[in-house]
């Protein structure tokens, strides 16, 4: 069987594990969809957790699936940043933490993806931050899509509730091309570009990624990279490429070292 592409310090992958039909000889033949994902790459988004919610069984169940080192990111409900709009959510918050308690120690991380018409409001963040953070200890990295939330001052209220601003494509605003936030994890989600969610990346975007997140690394920061240009089966092939370029870049580094 072919071996994991990804590192266990760099978590690379998709948005959900779905395997287009042209992707399939660069996984095993048998299996489930994430069975056969989770051979090749070290890390998956789930994002259906967004519209419904998942029995703890359920989350326990894709833990099974998936080796020891495989990481899962799970986005939270849309009833929490879409709805409630982080206000007043505290039940919300403790159903959906106790939903996912079921992954174990494949959570790797908490996504908090918000709509584009909510800004930034000290409060309001501050109080949901605080409840998050006292329910929750592990890694958490934030989406912002409003303008307010890329100054200096938010990026700093971040880091100090150890979270992350996450670094998207396309870039909504010229803050928004560096990661903010807590800078011992980097985020970066990719949605396709100039078509959201269907363009793939070109190879020099890709190889100049790799780079980035080998960078982000060495910095001693965990590093997630999801590929979310899921529509037209684009993200598998670029996941696949950009974690075969970090296996290439560490084998170069060991070389020049030995």
């Amino acid at each position: 069987m072919k071996q994991p592409l990804a590192t266990t310090d760099i978590h690379i992958g998709c948005a959900g594990w779905n395997l287009p039909r042209d992707a399939w000889p660069s996984f095993p033949a048998h299996g489930s969809h994430l069975e056969r994902y989770a051979a090749r790459l070290n890390a998956a988004e789930i994002n259906s957790s967004f519209y419904r919610p998942h029995q703890p069984q359920t989350y326990a169940r894709w833990a099974e699936s998936v080796p020891a080192d495989f990481r899962f990111s799970v986005k939270l409900p849309k009833t929490i940043t879409h709805e409630k709009r982080l206000q007043d959510c505290e039940s919300l918050l403790g159903g959906f933490l106790a939903q996912v308690a079921g992954l174990g120690t494949r959570l790797g991380c908490l996504l908090v993806q918000l709509p584009p018409s909510l800004a930034f409001d000290d409060m309001a963040s501050r109080s949901f931050l605080e409840t998050l953070r006292i329910a929750h200890d592990g890694p958490v990295a934030l989406e912002a899509r409003h303008k307010s939330w890329f100054g200096e001052e938010v990026s700093q209220h971040l880091a100090a509730h150890r979270v992350a601003r996450v670094l998207a494509d396309p870039v909504r605003f010229d803050a928004g091309r560096w990661p903010g936030g807590d800078p011992h994890l980097v985020y970066v989600r990719l949605h396709g570009s100039p078509r959201m969610y269907y363009s793939a990346y070109s190879q020099t975007v890709l190889d100049a990624l790799a780079i980035r997140l080998q960078l982000a690394a060495a910095s001693d920061a965990a590093v997630w990279c999801i590929f979310d240009n899921t529509a037209s089966g684009a993200a598998t092939s670029n996941a696949l490429y950009v974690a075969q370029a970090m296996v290439n870049c560490n084998k170069t580094s060991q070389a020049k070292a030995s």
